[in-house]
């Protein structure tokens, strides 16, 4: 029954990530792609974290993977937060030079 269930999960991860690959593929806008880009770093390493965890257990591999997809889960929001703001710079045509006046972010 462990097996299954590990099987279910790893394919469960492998699948979202396709979706999430194909959706950054097909997608026209930079913040379409972004929330499919999002969610491939979350999604699927949380359901291949899922299926580690229920055949390692809480051993010493499990707590590296709890690390890495935490890590993941911590940087994710960061990293399309300035990418979509680093977008949304160059749509409204702003530079370095001609940016907000008087330190505006």
């Amino acid at each position: 029954m462990e097996n299954i269930l590990v099987d279910v999960l790893l394919a469960a991860g492998v699948a979202a990530e396709l979706v999430c690959c194909l959706g950054v593929a097909v997608m026209r806008d930079v913040y379409d792609r972004l929330h499919y880009a999002s969610a491939g770093t979350s999604v699927g390493p949380f359901l291949v974290l899922a299926a580690l965890l229920v055949r390692e257990g809480l051993a010493s591999q499990g707590l590296e993977a709890i690390a890495v997809v935490a890590l993941l889960f911590l940087a994710n929001p960061l990293v399309v937060h300035a990418i979509a703001r680093a977008a949304r710079r160059i749509d409204a045509g702003e530079t370095a030079s001609s940016g907000p006046q008087g330190g505006e972010v």
